[in-house]
């Protein structure tokens, strides 16, 4: 179930953001790519270093402080960030995310968005599903949030840059469809007035949790 956070980073947070990215170093994104998702992989990602790092930590701490990153991945760890740049007919065909990425599982995947939508024609997220094929285009600062064992990809770039930043989450309930109801509970919890039923709401959904984590 994929899930849009509008608010991550405000307008001048991502525009710092989008402008300290591009002035990173960038290498052939196959390097860290699976030999399937290689053969249809074209872009770049930023090369590790403290620069790096202060941007991907800039991104971590801001998703980690969002209530609804929290609900819906339910955190224990990120497992690892890039900055991901794609251009030039750049694209990601179909593919699924790695299981084990930096030796630990991926359960929940993440896309912030840095250029605006606007400033490149392309560059879709595409997460495809039994029925249709969803495409995710968002403004900067917003990141869309999905299980990392779903089919997607990225639509060519066929003018400008898209430039981005990616993540894999280790959670506490790797079942995406137990994360659906722990995070259908949180909605319910946040929606009503009624504290008995605020109460009774919680108490299932912690002790869901306290079942389901591992």
């Amino acid at each position: 179930m994929p899930i849009v956070l509008s608010d991550v980073l405000n307008a001048t947070e991502a525009q710092v953001l989008r402008e300290a990215a591009l002035t990173l170093d960038f290498e052939d994104g196959r390097a860290s790519a699976g030999p399937v998702a290689r053969a249809v992989k074209d872009n770049l990602q930023a090369v590790p270093g403290p620069r790096t790092d202060a941007v991907l930590e800039k991104v971590r701490s801001a998703l980690l402080a969002h209530p609804l990153f929290r609900a819906a991945a339910c955190p224990k760890a990120v497992a690892r960030m890039i900055v991901s740049r794609t251009e030039g007919g750049g694209q990601y065909g179909d593919h699924v995310d790695n299981a084990l990425i930096a030796g630990a599982r991926a359960d929940v995947s993440f896309t912030l968005f840095l250029s605006p939508p606007d400033s490149y024609e392309g560059g879709e997220l595409v997460i495809g599903d039994r029925v249709e094929d969803r495409a995710f285009k968002l403004g900067p600062g917003e990141a869309i949030v999905y299980p990392s064992n779903t089919l997607h990809r990225v639509n060519p770039v066929v003018s400008g840059r898209r430039l981005v930043v990616i993540g894999w989450v280790t959670s506490w309930v790797r079942d995406p469809q137990k994360r659906e109801i722990l995070f259908d509970l949180w909605r319910a919890i946040d929606g009503t007035e009624d504290e008995e039923r605020r109460v009774l709401l919680s108490k299932a959904r912690s002790n869901l949790l306290r079942m389901w984590a591992v």
